[in-house]
């Protein structure tokens, strides 16, 4: 079978199991929803100039002169101001660029607009429209590596890049495992077709994993899964990366809560229609005027439901620094998912203490009481919010340690150490190890 017949199965396989699992968890008419809602926003978007930098490309290996070269594929266009996995991998790259690499990426969805070029190209990053198995066919043979985001994308790019990028180490970036997300989803809704789902992606997510040459997990307890699954496999732990913003207002100058996160991930979806129903009226019992800010893109299906008193909805902010400033208190009432999650490390990193529940604290080094709270049921989770709320001496402890966190673990400086530790040595004439740009903060 050749290479472009297999690429097209492993396509139109991966397109049916995100069909199915986007059913197992919102049924027919949700799925109907999301699909109508993510065609509103491709015509919104996709209307804009699709300037790339194509047009100054590096077209021969004598223009790579002392350079690594590595293409990153993601499924869509990274976005920070959209979702956590965007802000982490342009911070990724951006480390790359720095430390001497040419930076190249695609979008599995080919959409891309004037916008997402300037924004990328701010980072550093080339940013290129089209098909990856063109772009593979025609520059593979000058990369030193593949960086693969998402079990979508590495199931069908990973044989392609073995054949077109034959002296590149290929990388799979799980951003977070699949399978223990799908397997949570279906332990808390008791969906038989999710469990399914779970099943065939943990199969799958294994298996890509084994084939890589390097794996990427975001979360420490992730990567004791993969270490006793997978003995033999390369894997390593590369988790968000954030900058310290530091604290704005005072204790007393603050009010109300925060929940950032896009709803067209199911868990952020859940934990706010949870929060809203269950834990934000044992709040308001206490302060009738305490409200609910809900920051990052919606649905207009999950605007409706949530339209109430004591919740006002923000939608997609691009520069959060305003409310991580006024808001009191951030709340990640997660009840499934996997991975680190942004929301409480951008949360920690301006000094906006947290409450999370134990799936949202996985993976984030948090010690109840000393960094967060950390709270399981509705009751415990009210009452977490109401004491942190109430109590500045916490409430600056929690501050402190949620900044000192982020700097111990999540820092720009830590992810540079494992992304030179990880990928390979440069391999070009000329060496950039000493070069100003690698020790500059990004």
């Amino acid at each position: 079978m050749s290479l472009d017949l297999t690429w097209r199965f492993a396509r139109l396989h991966q397109l049916v199991r995100r069909a199915w699992g986007s059913i197992a968890l919102r049924g027919w008419k949700g799925t109907f929803r999301r699909a109508m809602e993510q065609l509103r926003l491709h015509d919104q978007g996709g209307k804009a100039a699709m300037a790339t930098h194509d047009a100054d490309d590096l077209q021969n290996a004598s223009a790579l002169h002392g350079h690594r070269r590595i293409l990153a594929v993601d499924a869509m266009v990274p976005n920070p101001a959209r979702d956590s996995g965007s802000l982490r991998l342009c911070m990724m790259l951006r480390l790359l660029q720095q430390d001497g690499w040419r930076v190249d990426l695609l979008s599995d969805d080919g959409r891309v607009t004037a916008a997402d070029v300037s924004r990328l190209r701010a980072y550093g990053i080339h940013l290129h429209q089209g098909s990856v198995m063109a772009w593979l066919r025609q520059h593979g043979t000058t990369l030193d590596a593949v960086l693969l985001c998402r079990l979508s994308v590495a199931a069908q790019y990973l044989a392609p890049a073995r054949r077109l990028a034959p002296k590149a180490m290929c990388i799979f970036d799980t951003v977070d495992l699949h399978f223990l997300r799908e397997q949570r989803a279906a332990e808390i809704s008791g969906s038989r077709r999710m469990q399914r789902q779970s099943t065939a992606s943990r199969r799958q997510e294994l298996a890509l994993i084994r084939a890589s040459d390097l794996s990427f997990v975001v979360s420490p307890f992730e990567l004791e899964i993969l270490r006793k699954e997978l003995p033999d496999s390369r894997v390593e732990l590369l988790s968000n990366i954030h900058e310290i913003h530091g604290r704005g207002l005072s204790f007393s100058e603050r009010r109300d809560l925060l929940f950032v996160g896009g709803f067209g991930h199911p868990p952020n979806d859940d934990a706010v229609h949870w929060f809203v129903a269950e834990i934000l009226p044992l709040l308001r019992e206490h302060d009738p005027s305490m409200r609910l800010h809900i920051a990052g893109d919606i649905t207009p299906q999950a605007r409706h439901t949530l339209a109430q008193p004591g919740v006002e909805i923000h939608g997609r902010v691009d520069d959060l620094s305003s409310l991580m400033n006024h808001c009191k208190v951030s709340v990640a009432p997660l009840r499934f998912g996997a991975g680190v999650k942004g929301k409480v490390n951008m949360a920690m990193s301006y000094g906006l203490p947290v409450v999370v529940t134990p799936i949202a604290a996985e993976g984030m080094h948090l010690i109840d009481g000393n960094d967060a709270l950390i709270a399981a049921t509705a009751a415990d989770f009210a009452d977490a919010v109401w004491r942190l709320y109430r109590d500045e001496g916490l409430w600056m402890r929690l501050s402190d340690e949620g900044m000192a966190n982020v700097q111990r673990h999540f820092s720009p400086e830590v992810a540079l150490q494992i992304l030179r530790k990880a990928l390979p040595a440069n391999t070009r004439t000329g060496d950039v190890a000493t070069s100003s740009a690698a020790h500059s903060k990004p």
